[in-house]
């Protein structure tokens, strides 16, 4: 199985979905995070769906671009330890986990939904902090150390969050950055000291 199968099956996938429910608003408000509309388990489905749909074409491509600039990287990671399928896992749960605390602080506002992959990228991209902090990505034909990107992104998220203009969960790139660095020490523990070594000795340094 080829190292990018999963990040590649869920960028397809998402940009599937999300270009579906562009055209389609009765599946677009389906599929949103929508706090208010979740009271039985019946709707609870909405903490995975959220993920696929996106507000726009920018916050689609931003997340994709993302997801695939690390995404491969994380997966070889995962491959390493005989744990490809955790990757899947890293990303589908990080999508839930980052929806619970949007769910909780607006259960009873009427008014807020929200949507994007941000749980799920983030998730991906702190997992890959832990994996090697000082890898160097390109985003955007950027070249960023993955530490710099991951600490830009969530600075970006927590400005946004509190500009609280569009419907994008900008608090779960947050908490989905928590969850991937957790989730990935969890099941290599071992890795800890070489995350350490390598973040103390940054290659700037050398």
């Amino acid at each position: 199985m080829d190292y990018q199968f999963y990040t590649i099956a869920l960028l397809l996938l998402t940009a599937g979905v999300s270009f579906w429910a562009f055209n389609d608003g009765q599946l677009f408000n389906k599929l949103l995070l929508y706090p208010k509309l979740m009271r039985s388990p019946a709707e609870y489905y909405r903490f995975v769906t959220n993920g696929f749909v996106h507000a726009d074409w920018q916050h689609l491509i931003f997340n994709m671009i993302a997801l695939y600039s690390i995404g491969s990287y994380v997966e070889q990671f995962y491959v390493a330890i005989g744990a490809h399928t955790l990757f899947l896992a890293l990303y589908i749960v990080g999508i839930i986990v980052s929806s619970i605390p949007s769910y909780f602080k607006h259960r009873n506002d009427p008014y807020y939904r929200s949507l994007g992959a941000s749980g799920g990228t983030s998730a991906v991209i702190f997992s890959m902090v832990y994996i090697s902090p000082w890898a160097q990505i390109t985003f955007f034909f950027i070249p960023l150390w993955t530490i710099l990107f991951a600490v830009l992104y969530v600075g970006y998220s927590i400005y946004m969050s509190r500009q609280q203009k569009d419907h994008i969960n900008h608090d779960a790139h947050l908490w989905g950055g928590i969850f991937g660095f957790v989730f990935t020490f969890i099941f290599d523990p071992t890795h800890g000291d070489i995350f350490l070594q390598q973040l103390l000795h940054p290659p700037f340094f050398h």
